[in-house]
């Protein structure tokens, strides 16, 4: 797939480019060996260049569980009770008990293409698919994480890999649930496979490695701290206060509510990203936005499972960092998370550009914090953010052929909200791998998510 012309000394000029500094006209970027080399201002292109009207920085996606963009679309019916996150939970433990290594390599390269194809350049990847269907481990306890590895060095997309411990049905230790075998692992195992994780993420091109305790309903307080420090440096990510009875249960457990038993147990900081964080009330929100940490929003998917919606107001005004996530992957697409987030605070609040900043441009503000809040939360090693000299080279050409003439941040707003603009090309660390608004490797890799989706729906 690798086009070596297009990883050493190629230029790329743009008519407009979202810089650092905000919107610039005429700009010549030099990329070489997957990173930007050198930025002009106010220069013309040159004849060899790589032309294009907008540029824009690509986006990470913090949060994904690849395997379930398989079962998207399959559990939309109701029945005989009502229909919520805890019945549609029992779909994917279903679904989830059916999918074969190569099974998963084939449904996480269909969600890369995707999310790609959408302007996202890197994923984290909440993996907690980890054993074989009986629940034994694989003779490689990190067999399926080598096939998350495998579909993203496929498709090009950058990778944070966020292997996930699971140990309990719910909160105080619990013993896990049959259907949850796949998911569960002891501590020595858990380690392991890190382990096994961290030699699998190595020799990939600007890869990372976090780790993830599920939730405080699947851990324990002492297996949290021992969790954290089998990656001391890296990111961390947790599920928190996804649901109302979450926070009930965790309530009934501690006393306090999942998100403020974090801030008070967990030493949270910048290094975390709270998953979904929906349900906070007003000390949780102000404590989460001083700790640094990142509210990782998944609007998209919280709105498919009635999850409800994150108080971004407030969190917003206490000068809170958010970035999103296509979680579920029931519908992959980055501008669609960006519209859903503002779209949800507008309905809480009956109020129209409510996460804008004064006088200000309400998809140049989402945008920005989403790009921000998620190259925190991924704790990849290239800094800094953005398109800027020494920064990977990754970034999303914007067709506008049939958008209004508009310039600087209405460009964002036409796109998000409009759907005027489209997503021409995408490069990630000097590699160009959408063209076209399509992946290079698309009709290969959909022809067999085809088959394998065929498969795994099958009786289902």
């Amino acid at each position: 797939m690798e086009d070596v012309q297009e990883t050493i000394g190629n230029v790329v000029a743009a008519h407009a480019a979202l810089l650092p500094g905000g919107w610039t006209r005429d700009v010549r970027i030099t990329l070489a060996n997957g990173q930007i080399a050198g930025i002009e201002t106010g220069a013309p292109a040159e004849p060899g260049d790589i032309r294009y009207d907008t540029v824009i920085p690509g986006l990470s996606n913090l949060h994904s569980h690849a395997f379930q963009r398989g079962m998207a679309g399959l559990a939309e019916v109701r029945g005989e009770v009502a229909d919520t996150f805890w019945t549609w939970r029992q779909v994917m433990y279903r679904f989830a008990l059916t999918m074969s290594p190569e099974q998963m390599e084939a449904v996480a390269a269909q969600a890369y293409i995707e999310m790609l194809e959408s302007g996202f350049t890197r994923v984290g990847e909440f993996h907690y698919l980890h054993h074989a269907p009986d629940g034994l481990p694989y003779d490689d306890p990190a067999e399926m994480a080598a096939r998350i590895v495998a579909a993203a060095n496929a498709t090009g997309i950058g990778l944070t890999l966020l292997p996930v411990f699971y140990a309990h049905a719910t909160f105080g230790g619990a013993a896990p649930e049959p259907h949850q075998r796949r998911f569960i692992s002891s501590l020595d195992l858990f380690g392991r496979l890190v382990e096994r994780c961290r030699e699998l993420v190595a020799p990939v091109p600007g890869g990372a490695l976090g780790v993830a305790p599920h939730s405080l309903r699947a851990v324990t307080p002492k297996e949290l701290h021992e969790v954290i420090a089998l990656v001391p440096n890296g990111p961390v990510h947790i599920h928190a206060a996804e649901q109302v009875k979450e926070v009930e249960d965790c309530l009934a457990w501690s006393g306090q509510r999942p998100v403020a038993w974090l801030l008070d147990h967990a030493g949270i900081d910048r290094r975390w990203c709270l998953i979904h964080a929906t349900h906070l009330d007003e000390a949780e929100v102000r404590s989460l936005a001083a700790s640094g940490a990142v509210a990782g929003l998944c609007p998209v998917t919280e709105a498919n499972l009635g999850d409800g919606i994150f108080p971004g107001k407030p969190f917003a005004a206490h000068g809170g960092r958010f970035g999103v996530g296509t979680d579920s992957n029931i519908r992959i697409g980055l501008a669609a998370e960006l519209r859903q987030i503002e779209y949800a605070q507008r309905l809480a609040n009956r109020e129209r550009n409510v996460l804008a900043e004064t006088h200000g441009s309400t998809g140049r503000s989402v945008f920005d914090a989403a790009l921000i809040g998620g190259a925190q939360a991924l704790g990849g090693p290239d800094l800094p953010v953005g398109l800027a000299v020494g920064g990977p080279a990754e970034f999303v050409s914007l067709d506008r052929s049939s958008a209004p003439p508009v310039e600087g941040d209405a460009i964002l707003d036409t796109w998000i909200f409009a759907g005027l603009t489209r997503v021409e090309d995408v490069w990630v660390r000097g590699r160009r791998v959408v063209r076209g608004g399509r992946h290079d490797e698309r009709e290969v890799v959909a022809a067999r998510y085809g088959r394998v989706i065929a498969e795994l729906t099958n009786g289902m």
